[in-house]
């Protein structure tokens, strides 16, 4: 397995859940990968179980100096940055008229904020190898409508895919956007939405969620060169949802 042979990924989000599956992809297609988040014990759980093509950071994601520092520690350990996958992100479906402000600038932060933040930090480092690929992941709520808040942001990260994409094409930098619907992750097994997600299952053309190791697949494909021809595009892993 050698899609990445040779490939530095930086993957934010990375301790578990879908972050995870990409992680432990990437590296048995053969990248250097260095994954952040705030969760440190499931990060260095992760990076142990890998070993020494795993390296983990604790990052926060929505500060510019921690976006510096991973890329520099990256560098040192690795090398220059070949991809980037901006998978850290989180949900929140309270009606809009019961969000308080705080709780909509910290789900722009998170979800949107940071995305600009790392293709920034991520792109000096790119330019070095001529072959960069950053790959952002949205939601099918980039596209079609649903709650506030999630919903904004994940159309925001849809439209800086496509300018990124058109300013950094000539540094050798192609931009995609992922927009997945519903995924068996610890975000929607965990808490109230379980048995909302299994009703909800039974309206999916395809009548299952997906698995983690899925988008996976499609993220893997933009990430190594097999998709040198995409930039700045949308590609939908949804069962069908936004067909109907």
């Amino acid at each position: 397995m050698s899609r990445l042979e040779g490939k530095v990924a930086v993957i934010t989000g990375g301790a578990r859940g879908m972050g995870a599956a990409h992680v432990r992809k990437f590296v048995e297609e053969g990248a250097k990968v260095v994954f952040t988040d705030l969760n440190e014990e499931g990060g260095r759980a992760l990076a142990q179980e890998l070993g020494e093509n795993a390296v983990f950071i604790k990052h926060d994601v929505t500060n510019a100096a921690d976006w510096d520092t991973v890329i520099t520690e990256t560098e040192s350990k690795f090398g220059p940055v070949n991809i980037l996958v901006n998978n850290a992100g989180i949900s929140m479906s309270k009606p809009f008229l019961e969000m308080s402000e705080e709780e909509y600038r910290k789900i722009v932060d998170i979800n949107q904020v940071s995305v600009f933040l790392g293709m920034k930090a991520v792109a000096p480092s790119m330019r070095k190898t001529g072959n960069g690929s950053i790959v952002n992941i949205s939601s099918i709520n980039g596209l079609v409508g649903g709650a506030v808040g999630y919903t904004d942001t994940k159309f925001a990260v849809r439209g800086m895919t496509k300018a990124a994409a058109l300013q950094l094409a000539h540094l050798g930098i192609r931009v995609n956007s992922v927009h997945p619907g519903v995924i068996e992750t610890p975000m929607v097994t965990e808490g109230d939405a379980v048995e909302m997600i299994k009703e909800f299952a039974k309206h999916i053309p395809l009548r299952r969620v997906a698995q983690s190791e899925e988008v996976s697949n499609l993220v893997l494909f933009l990430a190594s060169d097999e998709s040198s021809y995409s930039t700045g595009s949308e590609f939908v892993i949804d069962g069908g949802l936004t067909a109907m």
